[in-house]
């Protein structure tokens, strides 16, 4: 499975920007992750960036991958942060 197919549009954003670099956020805003093909800028070849969003209850935190890194461990570590989050709660109208 590829990583990109982890994530549903009903609930995600997905934009490839002019780098060829893809960039996927929770239509919530609180998970990003951003895949670097070339070595995400700044950084010594990061080539996956994974950040949660914390609560006020639960800290956020960040994981990177090597670009080296084989996609099936980034899938599989996405996966595990998928099926343990749950969604914001809406905002009240």
């Amino acid at each position: 499975m590829d990583v990109i197919d982890l994530f549903t549009d009903a609930d995600f954003k997905v934009v490839v920007d002019d780098r060829a670099d893809v960039h996927i956020a929770s239509r919530d805003g609180r998970l990003y992750l951003g895949f670097f093909p070339g070595g995400r800028p700044g950084t010594d070849a990061e080539g996956w960036k994974l950040a949660v969003t914390g609560t006020a209850d639960v800290p956020g935190y960040c994981v990177s991958f090597h670009r080296e890194t084989p996609a099936a461990v980034v899938a599989a570590t996405v996966s595990s942060v998928l099926a343990t989050s749950t969604p914001a709660a809406p905002f009240p109208t």
